[in-house]
Order: structure tokens, then sequence, then C-alpha cells
């Protein structure tokens, strides 16, 4: 039998060595442990400070403990926490209005993470499908390079072998074409597809926004066919690119839209938004969750969407966007040798390193944490920002110098 629980355990000193000793070893986190947090400002267990240009990969874009979201939570942690999908409650009702009243949605269906988001809307558009034409319209299109999730359905959507690999046999009738190449989504689009599902701007995949005349002509094949048309804006969505979802900069309307990350601030919480017609499949009994939509977490994506969705937030955005965009493309003037291109969309960019750098993002990533940057990568080529939407322009030249003095280190090295 195990040994009871040590009553003095919350008290016991707790390491980076800790994870590798009681952790399912599914990610390698930095050697330093985040212990607090305010706006884009972080500090370690060894006290020091970092300028966090992660947002948690896109996730509290109103920065770290945001008062307006630690208020809101507070007072709703003091009233009510969870129902269970007998009862609804108050919170989520607002929530799903807000959400409706903003975006094309006329119905909303919440759960707790992006990938039970995309989960919900691939199983509404199999059972769509299945209802309207019959059971052989029921193939799915996504792209190469995409990222969906990690359940088994939406790893397999997914268009990246090195998520799928050992976990066969995959989920069938799912086929993935080159993201914005139009000729091959006319190949792949016929009759028996139900579903296209398409991120307005990979993120995962190397932060690659999508073409206009692509949406658009996914749009039309997708009217022409009787598919659904699905656009994955887990990451890209909720203020991200300077519009409250993507889709609404590109002028094409999806039939389903999935969020998630930004949408809670880190606090877990998806969406699926859609419209009338289609939400009717799903009836009492065919889909749900036990958390979905509980008090607590539509509490906070209710004050998050009422920050992000006004004007003058949306516009500052933009500005941002600028001021970032002409930080990193300095980077790679300056360091032709290391940085190629500039890439993405609104705070949620990309610096393409060259060949002569090819694989060694995660290097840059490294030496960058080292000067008390925290950046990401997405993919082994490609060092990726998704600072929080309220960076300001001051944050956005510190991370430039520190940026610069963590590459001056590497190109001295190399």
């Amino acid at each position: 039998m195990n040994a009871k629980l040590d009553s003095s355990v919350t008290d016991r000193p707790v390491t980076r060595q800790t994870f590798d000793e009681v952790l399912v070893p599914t990610y390698a986190p930095a050697a330093m442990v985040p212990v607090r947090a305010a706006g884009l400002d972080l500090w370690d267990q060894a006290g020091k400070q970092y300028l966090d240009f992660t947002s948690g990969i896109a996730v509290a874009s109103l920065g770290h403990c945001a008062p307006v979201l630690v208020e809101a939570l507070t007072k709703q942690i003091n009233t009510l926490w969870h129902l269970g999908n007998g009862y609804t409650n108050e919170p989520v009702l607002r929530l799903a209005l807000a959400l409706t009243e903003a975006t094309f949605a006329d119905r909303a269906f919440f759960c707790n993470s992006g990938a039970e988001a995309n989960e919900a809307a691939l199983k509404l558009a199999r059972k769509h499908a299945h209802g309207k034409f019959g059971p052989t319209k029921s193939r799915i299109i996504s792209c190469f390079s995409s990222f969906h999730g990690r359940t088994l359905f939406t790893v397999s959507v997914g268009g990246q072998a090195k998520y799928t690999e050992g976990f066969e046999p995959l989920p069938q009738s799912i086929d993935h074409i080159v993201y914005n190449d139009i000729e091959a989504a006319r190949a792949a689009i016929g009759d028996d597809v139900c579903a296209v599902i398409v991120e307005p701007v990979q993120g995962e995949g190397g932060v690659v926004p999508a073409d206009a005349a692509y949406l658009k002509e996914l749009r039309a094949l997708c009217d022409k066919t009787g598919a659904l048309l699905i656009f994955d804006e887990v990451q890209c969505g909720m203020g991200r690119t300077g519009e409250l979802f993507a889709y609404m900069g590109y002028g094409v309307t999806p039939d389903i839209l999935t969020s998630a990350k930004a949408l809670g601030n880190g606090y877990p919480i998806g969406a699926m938004l859609t419209t009338n017609e289609l939400a009717a499949t799903l009836n009492v009994g065919t889909h749900g969750t036990t958390y979905g939509g509980n008090p607590l977490a539509a509490t906070v994506a209710l004050k998050v969407l009422e920050t992000i969705n006004t004007p003058a937030f949306l516009a500052r955005v933009k500005q941002a966007s600028v001021k970032l965009v002409a930080m990193l493309q300095g980077m790679v003037t300056d360091y032709p040798q290391v940085f190629g291109t500039v890439r993405g969309s609104g705070l949620l960019l990309g610096l393409v390193v060259t060949d002569a750098f090819k694989g060694r993002a995660k290097d840059i990533q490294k030496a960058a944490e080292a000067q008390g940057l925290m950046v990401l990568i997405a993919g082994m080529d490609v060092v990726r920002f998704a600072p929080a939407l309220i960076v300001s322009d001051e944050q956005i030249a510190e991370a430039g110098r520190l940026l610069r003095a963590a590459v001056d280190g590497i190109v001295k090295a190399a």
C-alpha cells in the first residue's frame, strides 16, 4: 500500500527535477519554474524577472493576473462554482448572449479546451451530414501542418504526422491538403466531404496566415458541395489579429467557429459557435461535458470578451502589431545570417530562421530566456511571438533589446 500523504506536502520544496520524478513526461519544460506574474512580467523561483512574450501560448491576452479578471473571478468564487449540466447558470447565459451578438453565430456550446471545441465541431459536422445526406458524406478535409488538438480525433485531423505516430489505428475518412493551395482544395473537396477545417492563421505550423483568396475559395467549395466550413480560431481569435475573430478581417464567414485559449485568459474554457440550423443537429443527449460552461469559467470569459471587444482595444492591438513587426524586421535587417523573414498577423508573429540556422529556433528561444525574455517556437525553424494584447511600446522595445543580446551571443559562438 502507498504511504498516506504527508500533511506537510504543500510545504515541501519542489524544483524542475520534481517534474521529471512525478509527472508523465509529455513535456520538456524550461529549467526555470515560474512562481509569480503580473501583466507581462514574470518571476521564477530564484527571483529572476522575465518579460513574457508568450502569454501562455496566446492565452493570457490581458496579461497575467489581470485585476479586472481577478475581481470578477473572486466575486463568482464566493457565489457559485459548479452545477452540472442538469442546470444552467446566469454567467453562461450572459456569455452566450454576448458571443452570439458579437459574431455570425446564433448558438454557443461551451467546453474546457480548444481540442474539445474542435471535437464538438467535427462531431456536429459528421452528424449533420449523416442526417441530411446519409453516411457516405463523412470525409473531413484539413491542412498539412495544422494543429487542432490532442484527442485521438483532433490529432488525426491535425496535419502533423509526428503527433499521431504510435496511436494507430486512427479515425478514418480524414484527408490533408497543402495550406493556401487553391488547386489542392478544388481537387480534394468533393460531394463526400462533410467538413473542411482550417486555421485562418496557422500557429503551431509556423505562424502562417491564410491567403484571403484561399479562404474565399474554401467557402465557395463548401457551398457547392454541402460541406461545412470550420474555422479553428483557438489561437488566432479573441483579438489576436486586431479583429475580435480573424474571419472578420478576411470577410469570409464560417459555418462553425471554435475558440479557447485567450477566451478564458488562462481559466480553462472552450467554445463552439454556430448557426441555429446546425445547432439543432446536436439535440439533447448527443454531446456534453461535465465542466463546460461552469459559472467560474463563463464569468472570466465574459469579462475578457467585454474588455477586448471594443474599438479602442482592437485598434491598439493593430498599433502594437506595427511596432512589433518593425522591431522584428529590424532583426532580419541586422542579422541576415540568422533571420530570413517576418510573418504572421496582429500580435501572432514569427521570425523565420535562415538555412544556416535551420533547426535552431529552440537555441534562440533558450538564449532569449537566459537574457530574461520568454518567447515561443513554432516548429524548429520559427521563433514565435505572442505577447499579451496589452503590450506597450516600451515593452516591445525592451523585448528587442533582450532578443538582440541573445542573438549576439549565438552569433559570437557560431
